[in-house]
This record gives C-alpha cells, sequence and structure tokens, in this order.
C-alpha cells in the first residue's frame, strides 16, 4: 500500500502544468518604450517593438515549470515587415486606382477589383503557412524547437475548397472551413517529438454560434459573455498531442462567469487609462486562459526530443499581422 501510494503521488507530481506568470507592470515597461521607440522612427520600429513582446510573453509562459522562449529578431521580422508592406501596398494600390476610375471606367473598375481579392486570396494562405513556419520553428522549450511541416499546396487545396463551399452555401459552411483549416494548420505542427491535432467539427461549432446567438439575444446580451467562453473552450478542447502512440488533449476550464469578469476588467482598464493599461489586458488574458488549460492524458514533456530545424524567415509574421491572422 505505502508503495503504490508514492507511485500515484509521484505522478501526481510530474503531470505537467501550464501557467503564465506575467504581470502588467513588466510589459509596460516593455511596452512604454517601444511606443516611444516608433513613434521616433514613424513606425519602423515595429518589428523589434513585436519581437521584444512575443520574447517576455513566451518566457513567461511555462510548461512543467520551464519557460518557452521566442528567438525572432527584429531583425529577421524586419525584412519581413518590408516585403509585407510592400506585397499589401501593391495590392492596395491596385484597388484604389479602380475605385478612382470607377465613376468613369466601370470595367476598369472591377478588373482593379477581382485582382485584389485574388491577391488577398492567395496572400491569405500564403501568409499563414509562412507564419507557422517561422513563428513554431524560433519558439523552443528546454532548448526543444517546434516546427511546422505543412506544405503550401495542401494548405492551398485546403484554404480553396473551403473558401468555394462557403460562397455557395452562402456562409453556411464558414464554420466547416474555420475547423478544417484549424485541422490542417495545427496537424503540421511538431514540438520536438510530439505531434499536435485537432478534432473540432464543423456542426460542433455551427451549434455553438447558433446557442450563442439567441441566447445572447434572449438574455439581452447577458448570455455573450458564456458564448464568448464557449468558443474559447471549443478551440481550446479540440487540440490533441501525440507522443509515443499515445494520446493527451488539452482541457479549459474557463466559465463564463470567468470570462465576464476578464471583459469588464479589460474595458475598465482601457477606458479609464486612455489605452495605456493595454498590456494589463493582455496578461490578465493571458492569464486567464493559460492558467485556466491544463494537459490531460500522458504526456511526458521530459520525453521530448529535439527533431526541427531552425527557419529564419519573417516574411509573412508581419503579413499575417497586418490581414489580422491569429494561429499561434
Amino acid at each position: 500500500m505505502q508503495e503504490t501510494s508514492t507511485t500515484e503521488q509521484e505522478t501526481t507530481q510530474t503531470k505537467p502544468t501550464l501557467a503564465f506568470k506575467g504581470q502588467g507592470s513588466e510589459l509596460f515597461s516593455i511596452q512604454i518604450v517601444n511606443i516611444a521607440l516608433m513613434l521616433v522612427t514613424l513606425g519602423l520600429y515595429y518589428p523589434w517593438a513585436k519581437a521584444k513582446n512575443l520574447q517576455y510573453i513566451y518566457r513567461k509562459t511555462e510548461l512543467a515549470d520551464s519557460p518557452f522562449n521566442f528567438h525572432g529578431t527584429g531583425k529577421e521580422m524586419f525584412i519581413g515587415f518590408i516585403k509585407g508592406i510592400g506585397i499589401i501596398a501593391v495590392l492596395y494600390g491596385i484597388l484604389i486606382y479602380g475605385m478612382l476610375q470607377a465613376e468613369t471606367d466601370l470595367g476598369t473598375y472591377f478588373i482593379c477589383l477581382l485582382i485584389f481579392m485574388a491577391g488577398i486570396s492567395v496572400v491569405v494562405p500564403v501568409a499563414i503557412h509562412g507564419m507557422m513556419r517561422y513563428r513554431t520553428s524560433r519558439t523552443s522549450w528546454r532548448g526543444i524547437h517546434m516546427g511546422y511541416r505543412g506544405t503550401l499546396s495542401n494548405l492551398f487545396k485546403v484554404f480553396y475548397l473551403n473558401l468555394f463551399l462557403t460562397i455557395i452555401t452562402m456562409g453556411i459552411y464558414g464554420f466547416w472551413f474555420t475547423t478544417n483549416l484549424r485541422r490542417e494548420v495545427i496537424g503540421n505542427i511538431r514540438f520536438g517529438n510530439a505531434k499536435l491535432r485537432y478534432i473540432g467539427d464543423g456542426s460542433d461549432l455551427l451549434l455553438i454560434h447558433l446557442k450563442g446567438y439567441f441566447l445572447s439575444i434572449f438574455t439581452l446580451g447577458i448570455y455573450l459573455f458564456w458564448y464568448m467562453k464557449d468558443l474559447v473552450n471549443f478551440y481550446i478542447n479540440n487540440i490533441l498531442i501525440e507522443q509515443d502512440g499515445k494520446y493527451s488533449r488539452l482541457d479549459s476550464s474557463l466559465t463564463g462567469f470567468q470570462y465576464l469578469k476578464l471583459t469588464v476588467g479589460n474595458l475598465l482598464i482601457m477606458v479609464f487609462t486612455l489605452g495605456l493599461g493595454y498590456s494589463w489586458v493582455i496578461t490578465r488574458t493571458m492569464s486567464a486562459i493559460i492558467n485556466n488549460s491544463e494537459i490531460i492524458g500522458d504526456f511526458n514533456p521530459d520525453a521530448l526530443e529535439q527533431t526541427e530545424e531552425e527557419y529564419k524567415n519573417a516574411t509573412y509574421e508581419d503579413m499575417a499581422d497586418m490581414l489580422d491572422i491569429g494561429m499561434v
């Protein structure tokens, strides 16, 4: 009996935990300098500012009491930043030119609009692919790098097929578009010799949205916080970790009341600090999500082995920001 108790105690002690230990005041001291330097450089300092923010957030995020590290640099991101601005500027330049011609030449306008839409439809999957390759490769834990093994050709297939089905169903298939895209992207993430998988289904996401939409109306908006909580938990709870043939999964215990306190608190902080409290908004949000998440199953971080190579092309890291794309 004593031997069994000892074994159970060791198992409990070695269970991998997730934690975020960032403080708003610490992040604010970084961001206030970033803001000043961005103003002085007319925004050109943005890649360095982003790198410093990510480095802080990553090292304050822990797995099994060991922090993650982000190895991306401002120089890497600056090169990508310039390339990204150039591509987006060309596309919007074409669109603006077409709009200026709209009153006298509708044909030119529609051609420019089609070129713009086609360009964006190409840029989005390319940006997702490039962002994932860069962000995961520059992320490590105990010296073990993450990686992304997806191919751009497969991502194009998933993206365009689901986009087509979403268009012909007048948006209804969009819920499956979301889950299928996540399945493709997350399913190609590697954490050393561990693999991630995403098993969320579009029908479940549709039901969450229908329930949340109607209950939010019936409760005059009160249920909206529980609606958003359900979405957060859906995206987290459907992530699996495969290691040595065994599966574990992420589990979020975030509640609607916690989301209510988080949202209202963040709003009050932003209003009463005139936006200067954004650092506290970030750390409060990260704490609420990560500290309410755990890994259920046999995942053993001590058994992770290095399998991934570094990838330093940050071109689409900042383009993903410009297009408001977030996966990691």
